[in-house]
């Protein structure tokens, strides 16, 4: 297989888009936790205690993302400089870890996303319980 200088600058709009995705999800857990936390402050619930830990998951499950899309990108851009230098080999190695490093951290997002959406069937569950009530 032939690898270019273009090949892993090919990465860097969905790299870069990633890690915005990732941004959001985190800004918006973010709010959702300081939320939570006051409203756990001023009446303690076992269920937002419960939801408050769910969130301290993915919370590091979106940290590991982004340092893994992350280091995906720094590999495309060390294979870029690889390449520059006439190592093609080499490059090929740095820039499929560097693929590798952005599955890993689209599997964790995947995971992330199973766990967010069984929060919120959680909370579904509760709203019909309470409507049934």
């Amino acid at each position: 297989m032939e690898i270019t200088l273009t090949t892993p600058a090919l990465l860097f709009p969905a790299i870069s888009l990633l890690l915005l995705a990732y941004t959001n999800r985190f800004m918006a857990l973010a709010n959702l936790i300081r939320s939570l936390k006051s409203r756990y402050a001023s009446a303690p619930n076992q269920r937002v205690y419960g939801q408050i830990e769910n969130l301290r998951i993915r919370l590091v499950l979106i940290r590991n993302m982004q340092g893994f899309g992350i280091s995906s990108m720094f590999g495309c851009v060390f294979c870029m400089f690889i390449l520059f230098a006439g190592y093609n080999e080499v490059g090929k190695y740095v820039f499929g870890l560097s693929l590798l490093l952005l599955m890993v951290s689209l599997a964790l997002a995947l995971r992330e996303i199973q766990i967010s959406v069984k929060a919120l069937e959680l909370e579904l569950n509760d709203l019909e319980e309470q409507t049934a009530a």
